[in-house]
C-alpha cells in the first residue's frame, strides 16, 4: 500500500464531511454526526502517518480537532435524545416511560435550541465546510511518499498496545473518565484498520475486536452523557433524575458485562 492511497482516502474522508455538514430538515443533526466520524477518520489516516508526514500533518490535524469540537455541542445535545429513544424501547414499566418522555421533550428543545444558535452564527455551515475545503486542498503537499508499510504496521501494532492498556486500566477502576479514554483509543484503531484495509487483516492482532469494542464502548459514552445531564443543574426535575440515573447505571453494568465478554470469546479465538 502507498502512501498516495491513504492520501486519496483521507481527502475522501474530507468530501464527504464536507457534504454530510449540508445536509438539511430532518438530517441536520444525522449529518453532523456523519461529519464528526469523517473528521475521526481523516485524523486517524494522519496518526498512521505521523512524524513522516511532516509538519503540516499536525497543522491539519489541530484545525480537524477544533473543528471536531465546536461541532460537539451539537453532537452532544442528538445524542442525549437518541440515548433517551433507546431507553424508553427497552424499558417496560409506565412510569419509567412516562420519565422518560418527559426527559426526551426536554432534550429535543434543548437540541433545537443548540442547532438554531450554531446555523445564527454560522449559516448554512459554510465557514466550517470552507475551513474542511481547504485543508483537503493542503492534504497533497504532505510527505506521503515518505510512508513504508512496515511503519504503518508499526503504528497499528503500538495504538493497539495503547488500547489494551486503557481497557486494563478502565476494567480495573471503573472509572468514567479511564472508559472514554478506552473508547477513544480503540475508536482511533478501528478507524486506522478500516484505513489500512487489506494491509491490516494482514497483522495478528486483526480481526473485528476493535470494532465491535469500538461501538460498546460509544453506548457506554452515550449513557454517561446522559448521567451528566442527572447532575445539580440538570434541566429535568430532581424525582425524574433519580429514576435516569438508576437506568443509566443499569444501562452501564449491561454494557460492561457485554464488553467484558468481547474481551473474553477475542482472547479464545487468538491463535495460541
Amino acid at each position: 500500500m502507498s502512501g498516495i492511497w491513504l492520501r486519496n482516502y483521507a481527502a475522501a474522508e474530507l468530501a464527504r464531511a464536507i457534504a454530510c455538514l449540508a445536509w438539511r430538515g430532518g438530517r441536520f443533526h444525522t449529518g453532523i454526526h456523519q461529519a464528526r466520524k469523517s473528521l475521526r477518520r481523516t485524523r486517524a489516516t494522519l496518526a498512521l502517518g505521523m512524524p513522516a508526514l511532516g509538519p503540516g500533518a499536525i497543522l491539519i490535524d489541530r484545525e480537524l480537532r477544533r473543528m471536531n469540537r465546536r461541532l460537539s455541542k451539537l453532537r452532544d445535545t442528538h445524542a442525549l435524545v437518541e440515548t433517551l429513544d433507546l431507553l424508553l424501547e427497552k424499558v417496560d414499566d409506565d412510569a419509567a416511560s412516562r420519565v422518560l418522555r418527559r426527559a426526551r421533550r426536554i432534550a429535543a428543545h434543548a437540541r433545537a435550541g443548540c442547532a438554531r444558535s450554531t446555523l445564527t452564527d454560522d449559516p448554512q455551515l459554510q465557514d466550517k465546510r470552507a475551513l474542511l475545503a481547504a485543508l483537503q486542498a493542503a492534504l497533497p503537499a504532505l510527505r506521503w511518499d515518505a510512508l513504508s508499510e512496515a511503519d504503518m504496521c508499526a503504528t497499528l501494532r503500538l495504538g493497539q498496545i495503547r488500547a489494551d492498556e486503557a481497557g486494563a486500566r478502565a476494567q480495573a477502576n471503573g472509572r468514567d473518565e479511564d472508559w472514554h479514554r478506552w473508547r477513544r483509543r480503540a475508536r482511533r484503531l478501528s478507524q486506522q484498520h478500516r484505513a489500512l484495509g487489506d494491509l491490516a487483516a494482514q497483522l495478528p492482532e486483526a480481526g473485528h475486536r476493535h470494532k465491535a469494542l469500538a461501538v460498546l464502548l460509544g453506548e457506554a459514552q452515550d449513557y454517561s452523557l446522559l448521567r451528566e445531564h442527572c447532575g445539580k443543574r440538570s434541566a429535568f426535575a430532581e424525582s425524574d433524575r433519580q429514576v435516569l440515573r438508576a437506568l443509566t447505571d443499569q444501562g452501564m453494568k449491561r454494557l460492561r458485562e457485554r464488553v467484558a465478554k468481547v474481551i473474553v470469546e477475542s482472547a479464545a479465538d487468538m491463535p495460541g
